[in-house]
């Protein structure tokens, strides 16, 4: 089951979180849609290379990741996008796209844009493209400690029609 690891995890340390099931969905903006929670509100994790090397960018459903302010950030040489092929394996509990932005979990760093500060939770994928997981930004800080920098422009993705 997908959500074990995360769940021991989180209850092992006695963190408050909520699952949701939902239609089966492949894209955050999809998801977001079908789940009626904002764009903003909702957070994808995007797999990405920092100098060779897998982490993971935590940015709103509704926003793009910048890899100009992820390099900076990250005081990378090179970044770039990861292939599906070039992370599978390193979530063998997760569907491919829906993993948890717990790189602690998978020896990922990770960086979270700072426009997700502005919520008092986090709802996220949580293994599936059915399930959702929501709970304390302040919580996952503690428990995950991503970076927190700019890593998107304030520019929004136009919700598809």
């Amino acid at each position: 089951m997908p959500l074990s690891k995360l769940r021991e995890f989180l209850d092992s340390r006695n963190i408050r979180y909520m699952i949701f099931s939902h239609s089966i969905a492949y894209t955050a903006q999809g998801i977001a849609a079908l789940t009626h929670i904002s764009g903003k509100e909702l957070a994808k994790t995007v797999i990405v290379k920092l100098d060779g090397e897998l982490a993971m960018a935590v940015v709103p459903a509704s926003r793009h990741v910048d890899l100009t302010l992820l390099k900076r950030a990250a005081g990378a040489k090179s970044v770039e996008l990861a292939t599906e092929l070039e992370f599978k394996d390193q979530f063998p509990d997760c569907e491919p796209g829906a993993m948890p932005p717990f790189g602690n979990l998978y020896g990922m760093a990770v960086y979270a844009d700072e426009s997700l500060t502005s919520n008092k939770e986090i709802t996220f994928n949580a293994g599936t493209h059915r399930e959702l997981m929501r709970m304390d930004w302040d919580d996952l800080v503690r428990l995950v400690e991503p970076r927190i920098v700019e890593i998107t422009k304030t520019k929004l993705i136009e919700a598809a029609a």
